[in-house]
């Protein structure tokens, strides 16, 4: 009997043995050296690691290991979980870096409010209060980079081992501050490990962890062989990306000495680790820096890693003896194990919310209808989370994906509420010279949503307005607000000044149903106007124009639609606003008679033909019906915009200044937009109008006509440029130059 069982013990062991043995062969022959590959840090030089990886993927390397510092992280990470170098090199290409590297919101499917502000402030900046509320530091927090890390890292969000759960063992860099240590991330959250290691310190806010404060690896290794070989490596092949050494000529901005400064520190262990490589590449990334993301650049950069390393590849086939395998060995190039690419939706199993009120999560429910949405999608992804920062005032939102049976989990997290968003914006233009903008959102610690929004305007015409938003369950926003202009207008008659009127106006609006849905803003409301009029200058050709301080109400409702990929610059979709109001100055009656009623409506919508040229026709006009038209709710055109100095002034091609016109009007432009290059467009602008004291008469009258030609530089700081335009009705040239958002 002993014998027997000793027998079936030899046997089981054998089996056991022979099956370890099939599952190591499997994974890598017998024999075979481990290949460590190593990622250098470098920013937006880093791009060129894929073109790298592209070649060793051609040339049947195996890759075993795989560890980086800072975009080596990034690139390294991604290539660990099932990136391979095709799918990386089309994500980077794909990616609105300008966004990404930002902390912007995407606003496409909030309000149009909150869209329009995108192209008003040209900075905007959330910040905390409270006591205990840390700045995340960095000009950058880094939200957007999180956010895209997460995505892409789906599946690989919650605390893992990053060498047993990882399709490649990994292993990345990043710098403790606060005693100036090196931390090896060997596990952990894979995205909050990636964008710790490249936390540039002073750029992008650090990553906090206990009392750990996290910034880029390559203040302590910026080339990280030593890692590789502690992980296993028995060759090892490095990237690294150093340029020619800066001299003093070249340090002349705030982020060329960061720079210098992170460059002098990347010397740690940096010859030592160049010694223990085995295949050394270091790619010329001449005429791009760290932060060289354009479309041109990536390219550029991507094709400079395949030319270093194509230079080498007498040396890699070499090596592939050194490693154990034949010139014929071709490994599995890797596919993603779960389905990466942005735009493929997938099935969601159910949300979860963290750290949020249940205000915040029934408001969440209802304006993305989460009860009838089954899957998912980044674009989703990307909303969910803007709506949490923008609408509910969480200082920072998370959307991860959690694998969960055939699905996936959806887990909304959030930290502090208590946050304040401030905007401020500035323009120049030859009309009213400077002008200053600032915007404060406030939320209010209230069981149902609230947030007050407070602006104030100083310049020409000065401005302050307060305005308190209810969010409740539904839809709908009731508003109430006050604001108080100061105006300093001058109004022209064919070309010529008239007057130059100063007043005082105070505004008060109740707008009880205020309703957002996709494109679409609906309002109703009534408004209470308050006129004060201080003095008058001019000519008198306007004699029917009162001086005598009145107030009127109004009963209006709007509706405003816009599906425009650009507010200042669009190339497709269309916008449309219709505006009626019935205006009294007793809730009924004006001037003991009928009320005016105002209809208003304009249209435009583009077409692009090719990939540069876009034609944008535009439709509008206001009419005023009535036995008594006040001569401040008069129809206004001139300019270049809708409502820029008065809420009624119409834009009119070839009229610079505020032009008095009848009392019904209606217009017809024309817009061809070309492109130049990335940035620089061309404008040129026919339009035609009628105008007459009655509907029947309009088209009995003269027909204005005027034309208008632009050039215009898009900067983050708004447009810059000038336009020169000419009019029958002035019969004069108009020159404008304008630098910034308009407001």
């Amino acid at each position: 009997m002993r014998k027997v069982m000793m027998m079936l013990a030899g046997v089981l062991m054998s089996a056991a043995m022979s099956a370890q043995q099939d599952s190591i062969s499997s994974e890598q022959p017998a024999g075979r050296k481990k290949v460590g590959v190593v990622l250098s840090g470098g920013g937006a030089k880093g791009m060129a690691h894929i073109g790298v990886l592209k070649v060793l993927e051609k040339a049947g390397i195996p890759v075993d290991i795989i560890t980086g510092t800072s975009m080596g992280s990034i690139v390294g990470g991604l290539y660990a979980i099932g990136y391979n170098a095709s799918a990386l090199d089309s994500l980077v290409r794909n990616q609105d870096w300008s966004y990404v590297i930002t902390d912007k919101e995407s606003m496409e499917k909030q309000s149009l409010s909150d869209r329009k502000k995108q192209y008003t402030y040209l900075y905007s900046t959330g910040r905390a209060i409270g006591k205990g509320e840390k700045s995340p530091g960095g000009i950058i927090k880094g939200k957007n980079l999180a956010e895209l890390f997460q995505r892409l890292c789906t599946g690989y969000t919650d605390s893992i081992d990053f060498t047993n759960d990882l399709r490649i063992p990994f292993a990345c860099v990043a710098t403790d501050i606060m005693d100036n240590s090196e931390i090896v991330f060997h596990s952990g959250r894979l995205p909050q490990a990636m964008r710790a290691s490249m936390a540039i310190p002073a750029a992008f806010a650090p990553v906090r962890m206990g009392n750990r404060v996290l910034v880029d690896g390559g203040l302590r290794n910026n080339y990280p062989v030593d890692v590789a070989r502690e992980m296993g490596a028995d060759i090892v092949i490095g990237v690294t990306l150093t340029g020619k050494p800066k001299t003093a000529e070249d340090i002349t901005n705030t982020m060329s000495i960061v720079g210098q400064i992170i460059d002098v520190n990347c010397v740690n262990k940096y010859k030592e680790n160049i010694a223990n490589t085995d295949l050394h590449m270091n790619v010329d990334s001449h005429g791009y820096s760290t932060a060289s993301f354009s479309a041109e650049a990536i390219d550029s950069l991507i094709r400079y890693g395949e030319e270093e390393a194509m230079k080498h590849w007498d040396q890699i086939m070499a090596l592939k003896q050194q490693i154990g395998v034949g010139d014929d060995f071709k490994p599995e190039i890797h596919q993603p194990l779960r389905p990466r690419v942005l735009t493929e939706r997938q099935r969601v199993t159910g949300f979860t919310f963290e750290n949020m009120t249940p205000q915040a999560e029934r408001f969440l429910k209802q304006k993305f209808q989460l009860a009838k949405t089954d899957s998912i999608d980044a674009q989703l992804e990307q909303e969910l989370t803007t709506s949490m920062r923008v609408d509910l005032f969480y200082n920072t939102a998370e959307c991860r994906l959690e694998p969960e049976g055939d699905g996936v989990r959806v887990i909304l997290s959030a930290s502090s509420r208590k946050s304040v968003m401030l905007h401020a914006g500035v323009r120049f233009d030859t009309e009213e010279y400077v002008a200053l903008q600032l915007g404060l959102e406030l939320p209010l610690n209230t069981a149902i949503p609230m947030n007050t929004d407070v602006t104030i305007r100083l310049g020409k015409r000065m401005k302050a307005k307060a305005a308190l938003t209810v969010h409740p369950r539904s839809f709908t926003r009731p508003t109430i607000s006050y604001t108080f202009f100061r105006n300093d207008m001058d109004l022209y008659f064919e070309g010529e000044r008239d007057y130059t009127i100063l007043f005082n106006q105070s505004q008060a609006e109740l707008t009880p149903i205020n309703f957002d849905w996709k494109h679409v803003n609906f309002m109703m409301g009534v408004r209470w106007d308050y006129m004060h009029y201080r003095s008058q200058l001019g000519r008198g050709t306007m004699k029917d124009f009162s001086l005598e301080n009145e107030h009127f109400f109004s009963y209006r409702a709007q509706m405003n639609y816009n599906s425009e990929d650009n507010w200042i610059f669009p190339t497709r979709g269309s916008s449309f606003k219709a505006v009626y109001a019935y205006l009294t100055d007793n809730f009924t009656q004006l001037d003991d008679k009928p009320g005016m009623s105002e209809v208003s409506a304009n249209w435009r919508t583009s077409f692009t033909i090719g990939s540069r040229f876009t034609l944008q026709p535009m439709l509008y006009g206001r009419m005023l019906f009535g036995s008594t038209v006040p001569p401040v709710f008069r129809n206004v055109i001139g300019g270049e915009w809708f409502g820029h100095y008065i809420e009624q002034q119409m834009p009119f091609a070839g009229v610079g200044h505020m032009e008095y016109a009848d009392h019904h009007f209606v217009a017809v432009q024309l817009q061809a937009q070309q492109r130049i290059g990335k940035n620089n467009y061309v404008l040129f602008r026919v339009a035609g109008a009628q105008k007459a004291a009655e509907v029947k008469n309009l088209l009995d009258t003269h027909t204005l006509l005027g034309g208008q030609i632009a050039y215009y530089y898009n900067t983050m700081f708004g447009p810059l440029g000038a336009s020169l335009g000419y009019s029958n009705h002035t019969n004069s040239v108009h020159f404008l130059l304008n630098l910034g958002y308009e407001f």
